[in-house]
């Protein structure tokens, strides 16, 4: 009687045929991966439309403007605004395109507000640097108890300490000037001092001890060793203080009264008061709103995974 084998099949030869033959069949998407797109396009659109819309007003007329406020597209494309904030445009074009015809000291603001931003963050994070590094290593009577009552000032509105800092900026002579506008939040914050202190609490004291065998001083291990560890969580505090310091309006308006320590958030508001009678220059102060704004949106794209990384590093969550 003669019995029938089954033929030998080597498995790594029917695998690669099977591989090379047929496709791996791709997974299918779920309800929830879905809508889980869906919702983050929708927000993704709804945080970028305001900017577009911005972009859409400065690259139309005024006139046409007002003739069709509802189209998504630029109504009779003009560079117009753009002209008059860089102050290219003569008093009697700007008013015959719906402008006031005053004349915007754009470079000027611009140069105040970048001197006034740089000094708020080179002073804010030297500072908070040096008063993290002593309540992270350095051991002295109610350190705790003094971080506490300073990490208390994050629960102090800011509009408390508004008038008190005017009447000192004010018997100081510094009102109506750049250093006037710096001041209050050149020295430090509580939350710098927190963001910096996080990080110099996870460094190695092990490091730091063997400097101090080596014979270095603690103001030589803060500048030596501390500061070039902590170069990423200072480079995004930086980063965050100049965004906040370019951005902010209500101090410098109450302290600055002409062009030479006015900022661009304040001429801002002053362009929009000097509004012909036909209407507000609504392309006029869209550009420049733009242009005050591109600055920044540049910063923070081009330093935004290292602000990500560096605040999940730190602690805080």
């Amino acid at each position: 009687m003669t019995s029938t084998l089954p033929p030998v099949v080597d498995p790594v030869t029917t695998r690669a045929v099977t591989t090379a033959g047929s496709k791996p069949a791709r997974p299918r998407p779920s309800v929830g991966r879905v809508a889980a797109w869906i919702a983050m396009i929708a927000v993704i659109v709804v945080t970028l439309f305001p900017f577009y819309w911005i972009l859409r007003t400065a690259l139309s007329s005024n006139g046409a403007i007002s003739a069709d406020p509802t189209s998504l597209l630029p109504t009779g494309f003009s560079l117009g605004g753009f002209e008059r904030v860089f102050g290219l445009q003569t008093t009697k074009e700007a008013l015959s395109q719906g402008g006031s015809g005053a004349t915007l000291n754009f470079w000027q603001y611009l140069l105040n507000s970048v001197l006034t931003a740089t000094m708020i963050t080179v002073g804010q994070v030297f500072f908070s640097a040096a008063a993290a590094y002593a309540f992270a290593r350095l051991r002295w009577p109610g350190r705790d108890k003094v971080f506490g009552v300073f990490l208390a000032g994050l629960m102090v509105p800011t509009i408390f300490t508004l008038l008190p800092n005017f009447a000192l900026i004010k018997s100081l002579g510094l009102v109506d000037t750049l250093l006037g506008i710096s001041l209050p939040s050149m020295l430090m914050t509580p939350f710098a001092v927190f963001f910096l202190r996080q990080f110099f609490l996870g460094i190695s004291k092990e490091v730091e001890e063997a400097a101090l065998i080596d014979g270095a001083g603690k103001v030589r291990v803060f500048f030596r060793l501390i500061l070039p560890m902590a170069s990423a969580p200072i480079a995004t505090l930086a980063v965050l203080t100049y965004i906040t310091a370019w951005n902010d309006y209500f101090w410098p308006l109450m302290v600055s009264y002409t062009d030479s320590s006015r900022v661009l958030t304040v001429a801002l508001g002053v362009f929009k008061s000097q509004a012909p009678q036909s209407g507000t220059d609504w392309s006029g102060l869209m550009a420049a709103t733009l242009v005050a704004a591109l600055p920044m949106i540049v910063l923070f794209g081009l330093f935004a995974k290292r602000i990500v990384n560096s605040i999940g590093f730190s602690g805080i969550k």
